[in-house]
C-alpha cells in the first residue's frame, strides 16, 4: 500500500497494490498499524458504515464535534464518487479549504479524513456503494454539517459530469445545513 500526503495537512490518499490475473483482482484494503494519528499512534476503527447512492446523490458535508470527532477511511466498493474533505480546524492555515478526489472500485483508492475535517461525496454513477471506517461512534448530539454549495468554500462538485442534472439529490438535513461563516469553527 502506498500512502500519499495530500495538499491539506493530515489528509492521505491510500493507493493499493493490485494483483491482477485471469481470475480477477486482489488488493489489501486495511491492515492494523497502516495509518498513524497525529500523535503517532496506530489509528483504531470502532464503526463501519456503508451507503448506496444513485448517481447525483450528494451526502455531506458532515462532521462530529469533539470529544466525538471522527476520523474516516473512505472507499468506493462499487461505482465512482467525487470525495471531498474540508479543513474545519480553527488554527489551521488551510481552514475552509478542500481537497477532492475520484474514488472508484476500479482505482481502489481510499481517502483518510482525520478528525477536524468535514466530509462529503457525490455519487457519479448509479448504485455507488461507499464504505467508511470511523474512529469514533456516531453521536447525534455532536454532529454538524456545512452547506454543500457554500460560496466561501467553493467546492467544484462537477455536477456537469452528470449531464442533465442541475442540482444534486440532497437529504433535508443537507439542504438546510449552515454556511461556514454562520457557525463557530467546530475544531
Amino acid at each position: 500500500m502506498e500512502i500519499r500526503d495530500l495538499a491539506l495537512d493530515g489528509l492521505k490518499l491510500l493507493v493499493p497494490r493490485q494483483f491482477k490475473d485471469d481470475r480477477g483482482v486482489f488488493w489489501e484494503t486495511w491492515r492494523e498499524g497502516m495509518l498513524l494519528d497525529g500523535l503517532g499512534h496506530p489509528v483504531k476503527f470502532v464503526q463501519d458504515n456503508l451507503s448506496i447512492s444513485k448517481a447525483g446523490t450528494l451526502r455531506g458535508i458532515h462532521f462530529q464535534r469533539s470529544p466525538h470527532a471522527q476520523g474516516k477511511l473512505v472507499r468506493a466498493v462499487s461505482g465512482r464518487i467525487l470525495d471531498v474533505a474540508v479543513d474545519l480546524r480553527s488554527a489551521s492555515p488551510t481552514r475552509g479549504q478542500y481537497v477532492s478526489l475520484d474514488l472508484s472500485v476500479a482505482n481502489g483508492h481510499q481517502l483518510w479524513v482525520p478528525p477536524g475535517f468535514g466530509h462529503g461525496f457525490l455519487a457519479l454513477e448509479e448504485n455507488s456503494t461507499v464504505e467508511y471506517r470511523c474512529t469514533s461512534l456516531y453521536h447525534p448530539e455532536s454532529e454538524g454539517s456545512i452547506r454543500w454549495d457554500d460560496p466561501d468554500v467553493g467546492i467544484d462538485w462537477r455536477i456537469s459530469d452528470l449531464h442533465d442534472l442541475k442540482t444534486p439529490f440532497l437529504s433535508g438535513k443537507d439542504s438546510e445545513a449552515s454556511f461556514l461563516k454562520e457557525m463557530d469553527w467546530p475544531f
